[in-house]
């Protein structure tokens, strides 16, 4: 399998955004760049270019986004 580009979108005090992260730390994926929009200001621009609106968490796999929690995670499980 090819590497992947991930990057995952997110704000600490979401709590679909912490299930997500949780499965990431608890699996040891190290893989994955993590953008807090609520830090960078340029992070959130990224997100509602690439999506339209601010939700999150949004994994994005080699520039496709995917949203909710649950897919992302049922993502990871497949893929990493």
């Amino acid at each position: 399998m090819s590497e992947q580009t991930l990057s995952l979108y997110h704000f600490p005090s979401c709590p679909y955004c912490q299930k997500v992260l949780a499965y990431i730390r608890q699996n040891e994926i190290k893989d994955i760049e993590l953008k807090n929009i609520m830090e960078e200001p340029d992070f959130r621009q990224e997100l509602f270019f690439l999506t339209g609106k601010n939700q999150v968490p949004c994994l994005v796999i080699n520039g496709e986004p995917m949203l909710e929690s649950n897919d992302i995670i049922d993502w990871l499980v497949q893929n990493k």
